[in-house]
């Protein structure tokens, strides 16, 4: 039998801030179970830190009393929280059916050819990052995208555009 080592993750020590941590404390005391509160500290946990890694999941896991793997399991399931390297501006496009047949992969080819990236790569700049995604819970307004926390429906190549433009303009 071969065991492949598996690489070793330095972990840094990362704490709420005391603000933060409040937040945290009075948001535990509405749920019954503290796991509960998994999504609603993730987005707390972005919002310090700009991104999740695994010294913040490690971090969420014990403040839940969850293992590391499950606090992962979560992350890696949605697709809205922040990757290292992911673009200030998170442009998920959504690709289920309902919006495939209104025209998503219309919309994804404008903005890869728009913002010169492929699916799963951000800008140069660091401003875009483009992803295809699973159901938005929009089906009845199709195509959508959903930009950072923002949603965008009904959309044609021309609003895409305009969604562009606006925040290309707040870069600068």
């Amino acid at each position: 039998m071969f065991l492949i080592p598996l690489p070793t993750i330095e972990l840094r020590q990362v704490e709420f801030s005391a603000a933060v941590r409040a937040e945290v404390d009075r948001l535990l005391a509405r749920y019954p179970v503290k796991k509960a509160a998994i999504l609603p500290v993730f987005h707390l946990a972005e919002r310090e830190f700009g991104i999740i890694d695994e010294s913040v999941m490690v971090m969420i896991g014990g403040l839940l009393d969850l293992p590391p793997s499950k606090v992962l399991g979560v992350y890696t399931f949605y697709t809205w929280f922040k990757r290292a390297g992911t673009g200030r501006h998170l442009l998920q496009v959504c690709c289920t059916l309902p919006c495939a047949l209104r025209g998503s992969d219309i919309v994804v080819n404008h903005i890869v050819k728009r913002l010169g990236i492929k699916v799963g790569e951000s800008t140069k700049d660091g401003v875009f990052t483009l992803r295809k995604v699973e159901c938005l819970a929009a089906c009845d307004k199709a195509p959508c995208i959903q930009i950072n926390e923002d949603m965008y429906e009904n959309l044609t190549l021309t609003q895409v555009d305009k969604i562009l433009d606006q925040l290309q303009q707040k870069k600068k």
